[in-house]
């Protein structure tokens, strides 16, 4: 149907309850049915103390960088709760979700990298070629990777990680979600981290994992693929960034098979 690309077609959306609205409607506007199933939760980190203590001290850093829109949402609200953003601090992220987030704070000026969103990307920018001697926070959640801190570190940076909040695997009922599989009610698989890939696999078991191998699954990021073949999924997608480009590959995809 003319405007209406993903008409009879159902998109099962993983990525955190409180970020799937934007992107559920889009699918809807497209004409397809989003079904909500996040596998990944965001929660508040179980000791703030070392936050709050690095918080104290943000005067001492020249550049801040958040990973991702959680951390800008978590960080941003418990450093606004405790003092004002230093106005001389330099802020760098690494996409646009985030730069956007982080406006809604009224930061501007944000170095981020443009047309690859991710870690390797920001580290590229000329503006952190050279780091000896600056003083760097990075804001993230509970465990995340080090790369890029090991990056800077490598190139002369003094490096603190400020950990604002948790990424658990909800407690969700899969048996409505494998009844409509079992249904032929899903087309489409929407992942938008290796982690929520992984707690999906876990929390559809074995027989949704069956399904899961022959169900196409749309990525944004060629690390993320790399988890999915790595479970054996057949038919692996790699999207553009961002919402607008995870509902550009399913057009894209489904609008070929038509």
């Amino acid at each position: 149907m003319r405007g209406k690309p993903l008409v009879g077609r159902s998109v099962v959306v993983t990525r955190p309850a409180h970020q799937a609205q934007v992107f559920a409607r889009l699918v809807s506007g497209a004409g397809g049915r989003a079904i909500l199933f996040p596998a990944i939760e965001i929660c508040d980190i179980e000791d703030p103390g070392p936050f709050v203590r690095l918080v104290d001290r943000l005067d001492e850093f020249d550049l801040a960088i958040f990973v991702s829109p959680n951390a800008v949402e978590r960080a941003m609200g418990l450093i606004r709760g405790r003092r004002a953003f230093p106005p001389r601090l330099r802020v760098a992220t690494v996409g646009g979700g985030s730069v956007r987030a982080l406006e809604r704070f009224g930061i501007t000026g944000v170095l981020a990298p443009q047309g690859r969103f991710d870690s390797e990307a920001l580290a590229d920018l000329p503006e952190l070629a050279a780091m000896s001697g600056r003083r760097v926070v990075i804001f993230r959640g509970a465990g995340g990777r080090d790369l890029l801190g090991e990056l800077l570190r490598s190139r002369g940076a003094a490096v603190e990680y400020a950990e604002c909040y948790r990424r658990v695997r909800p407690n969700i009922d899969s048996a409505p979600l494998l009844l409509a599989w079992s249904r032929k009610g899903v087309d489409a698989i929407t992942v938008t981290s290796s982690e929520s890939l992984r707690n999906f696999a876990e929390m559809i078991g074995p027989a949704g994992r069956e399904r899961l191998l022959k169900t196409p699954v749309f990525v944004p990021h060629p690390r993320i693929a790399e988890a999915a073949h790595g479970l054996q999924v057949r038919r692996v997608i790699v999207t553009g960034p961002g919402d607008e480009g995870m509902l550009a590959g399913l057009v894209a995809y489904f609008g070929a098979q038509r």
